[in-house]
């Protein structure tokens, strides 16, 4: 499995953008994904996921609601909708495919993720 993510760039605050990670394999589309993002000098924390079926989706707290994760199983690509983007949301935005297919506990823990995206630089000016 290998996944590309793209899309990043350079945003104003209050604008948009939106991610797309492309996964290669025929094993994508029977596991959840997620998004993960890393600050210079920060740890790497959870954003979003989504389970295998599109059943069900799981965001981080800090988002309040601005940013959405989708995926297209026919394209074998998830994207992450990204709105009303503040300074604080500038990181390298990873994509990862889960251990497992439906969400749990284990959602929102990158230790649950066994494949990894190279990332994709997303900068937020105010």
């Amino acid at each position: 499995v290998q996944l590309q993510a793209s899309g990043g760039g350079l945003v104003q605050a209050g604008g948009s953008l939106r991610l797309s990670c492309a996964a290669s394999g025929r094993t994508f589309s029977s596991y959840a994904m997620g998004w993960f993002r890393q600050a210079p000098g920060k740890e790497r924390e959870f954003v979003a996921a989504i389970s295998w079926n599109v059943a069900s989706t799981y965001y981080a707290d800090s988002l309040e609601g601005r940013f959405t994760i989708s995926r297209d199983k026919a394209k074998n690509t998830v994207y992450l909708q990204m709105n009303s983007l503040k300074p604080e949301d500038t990181a390298v935005y990873y994509c990862a495919r889960a251990t497992y297919t439906m969400l749990g506990p284990g959602r929102d823990n990158p230790n649950t993720y066994n494949y990894w995206g190279q990332g994709t630089l997303v900068t937020v000016s105010s």
